[in-house]
């Protein structure tokens, strides 16, 4: 039996995980074709089959699960290995990942990371537009900008300040459908809705509104549109004052209703903030988004 190579692993891993080949693909950045033919390697390398396709998706075999947790502890190394090499870098070169929102990497980073380049010509970005949190643990990316409190371990964080929200409406729309005065007017307007998340449905519990999925006439989970839907008019939507004091476009539709700000955190593993890009990176954006927080 010849000895695998991490990459062959790291691709196991992630079929494993997302039991496809195409999600396993999305995650790791890989393509399908090279995702199926480090599984072939593998199992030619040690003699097994690892998977059998059902309905569900790739399902993995007794053998595949016996080489789980070595496979998980084999990727634990090496990403804390080169987590540590990263942060004994000290070249102002190189490329940092960084995570956050969409609403955040769409609105608020792109002058953010411009000014960064035009100052720090050396340093590449990779920005990842994503609502799911992304694993830095698992070196997914080297920052995170976070809308949540940070609970993993080993993370330094770093609080940004608040970002103030409001349900906002644009002129087109409050010209057709009349202004809500109170919470209670809210079911005779078009609030835009989310498709499969509940965090506005839960918003509304907390607030100790009732609402279900179908009282909300338009849903959609991606923010981007969600955001361009109330600017076009199509109902009201929850939004950041800061960015919807961009919009003059927009009005805020004050009826009571208290809505908890959202904490933004930067965030980084500890083992990579000796890096000096790195940690020149999170220097600008807490520098430049703090200043923005602060203004809001």
């Amino acid at each position: 039996m010849n000895t695998p190579d991490w990459t062959l692993l790291r691709s196991f891993l992630a079929v494993v995980e997302m039991r496809s080949l195409s999600a396993a693909a999305t995650r790791t950045g890989a393509t399908q074709p090279t995702l199926s033919r480090h599984i072939r390697a593998l199992e030619t390398a040690l003699g097994v089959t690892l998977f059998t396709r059902t309905a569900r998706g790739l399902e993995p075999t007794e053998a595949a699960l016996g080489l789980i947790d070595d496979a998980r502890a084999m990727g634990e190394a090496a990403d804390a290995l080169a987590r540590k090499a990263r942060g004994r870098a000290q070249g102002l070169s190189g490329t940092v990942r960084i995570t956050a929102s969409v609403i955040v990497a769409n609105l608020l980073l792109p002058p953010i990371l411009a000014a960064l380049r035009a100052d720090e010509p050396r340093i590449e970005i990779e920005l990842v537009a994503s609502d799911q949190p992304q694993n830095l643990l698992r070196r997914d990316a080297d920052i995170a900008i976070r809308m949540f409190d940070p609970t993993q371990n080993a993370l330094i964080a770093r609080r940004l300040g608040e970002a103030p929200l409001g349900l906002f409406g644009a002129q087109s729309y409050f010209a057709r459908r009349g202004r809500p005065r109170t919470v209670a007017d809210l079911a005779e307007h078009d609030v835009l809705g989310f498709d499969r998340s509940d965090a506005l449905l839960r918003a509304y519990a907390a607030h100790g509104l009732r609402a279900a999925r179908t009282d909300f006439p338009i849903r959609c989970d991606d923010q981007m549109v969600y955001w361009n839907l109330m600017l076009a008019g199509a109902g009201l939507g929850f939004a950041q004052v800061l960015l919807a004091g961009r919009h003059p476009e927009l009005e805020r539709a004050e009826i009571g209703l208290t809505l908890a700000p959202l904490p933004v955190w930067l965030v980084l593993h500890e083992e990579v903030r000796g890096n000096a890009r790195i940690r020149r990176v999170a220097d600008r954006l807490t520098e430049a988004l703090g200043a923005l927080l602060r203004g809001a």
